[in-house]
C-alpha cells in the first residue's frame, strides 16, 4: 500500500475514534485509542517511537519522539489543542525529513469539526 491509501484507512481511524470519544480529551487518551483501532484495521505500527537526531554523518544523542508511525510510511503527530500552530506543521515536517518519510498527517482531536482537524504534511511526496 502506498502512502495515499494509507491514508485513507487512517483517516477512517480517527473518524471513528472522534465519533465515538468526541472532542476535549488528553492527547494521551485519543493516542492510546488510535493506535488499537489502527491495529483493529490490520495497520502495523510503532506507538512512541524515538527519533534520533543525525547531523554530517555522525548520530547525537538526542532523540524526537513519533507518535505513531504507520506501516513504516505514515507518521502521525496527534494534538489536543485550542488550535494548530505553524511550529506544529514544522515539528512534523522535521520529523519527515529526519526519518525520510514522505507523509505525515497532524491531526488535532480538539476541534467541533474533525474534517478540519486533520492536515497532509507531506516530504519530496
Amino acid at each position: 500500500m502506498d502512502e495515499n491509501e494509507l491514508s485513507y484507512i487512517i483517516r477512517k481511524c480517527i473518524f471513528n475514534v472522534y465519533n465515538t470519544l468526541g472532542p476535549g480529551l488528553l492527547e494521551s487518551v485519543y493516542q492510546k485509542i488510535l493506535v488499537y483501532e489502527l491495529q483493529e484495521n490490520g495497520l502495523n505500527l510503532k506507538s512512541e517511537l524515538l527519533l534520533p537526531v543525525k547531523y554530517n554523518d555522525k548520530l547525537f544523542d538526542i532523540n524526537f519522539r513519533i507518535d505513531i508511525l504507520v506501516e513504516d510510511k505514515v507518521i502521525l503527530e496527534l494534538k489536543s489543542v485550542r488550535s494548530i500552530e505553524d511550529i506544529h506543521y514544522k515539528q512534523l515536517y522535521t520529523y519527515l525529513k529526519l526519518s525520510n518519510k514522505k507523509l505525515g498527517l497532524l491531526v488535532n482531536f480538539n476541534t467541533t469539526n474533525i474534517l478540519d482537524g486533520i492536515k497532509r504534511v507531506v516530504n519530496n511526496l
